[in-house]
């Protein structure tokens, strides 16, 4: 477990292992090797090098190989869930909310490093199945449990009927990745779509949502 970030009394340095800047720069060079060689042709070597530290630097911050991983994985993950709290926090209306999700969803798919890193995590998940756990893992801030709250909210509100909202939350991603997620990961994907196809996708995606959940549904119920 990384020692938290502060500075040693008296000293205004970090303790050994603390100092976020030194943690993010080793996580970049990290990054670029893994997402250049995969991660069973990846050394630690080869990170000190692209990072710019030492062999025994990066050891204070990182058990092993696996470990940097893990930690190079829940900083992106980390780091979009928080983007997609903002955009939900900051909608007025049930449907302003997920369109914004969606058009951050779809770019997060298309434009991140998100599905090469899930392609290298595949590539290891018999051998190294808790390296994979760790970025599968379920938590109250990650953009599923973020998507299904920002639901129920709405069903609170009277802006959505849902009746099963991890349910919901689960076919709005499909509908507003619309396939994009698998044609990445299989990189079925030769040209990027431009922004007006993604938007139209999402829109076409949120327009079947809003008609199954949206408050006029309970009218024709029954």
């Amino acid at each position: 477990m990384t020692p938290p970030c502060y500075p040693v009394a008296g000293v205004g340095r970090f303790a050994a292992g603390a100092d976020p800047v030194k943690r993010g720069q080793i996580l970049d060079g990290a990054k670029r090797v893994f997402m250049k060689l995969g991660y069973d042709a990846a050394s630690m070597n080869d990170v000190t090098r692209e990072a710019g530290v030492s062999k025994g630097t990066i050891y204070v911050y990182f058990q092993s190989k696996e470990d940097l991983f893990g930690a190079l994985v829940e900083r992106e993950k980390s780091e979009f869930d928080a983007a997609i709290q903002q955009i939900l926090a900051e909608s007025k209306t049930a449907d302003e909310g997920l369109r914004r999700y969606a058009l951050a969803y779809a770019h997060f798919i298309l434009d991140t490093e998100m599905i090469p890193t899930m392609r290298i995590l595949l590539g290891v998940l018999d051998r190294m199945p808790t390296l994979c756990q760790r970025f599968f893992a379920s938590s109250p801030t990650n953009i599923k449990a973020l998507l299904q709250d920002y639901i129920a909210a709405a069903h609170e509100k009277g802006e959505l009927e849902v009746e099963d909202t991890e349910l919901a939350a689960r076919q709005f991603i499909d509908m507003c990745a619309a396939g994009y997620f698998k044609k990445r990961l299989f990189n079925d994907i030769p040209v990027r779509p431009d922004d007006e196809e993604i938007a139209r996708v999402v829109d076409s995606g949120l327009r079947m949502f809003m008609n199954f959940y949206g408050p006029k549904n309970a009218e024709h119920s029954g």
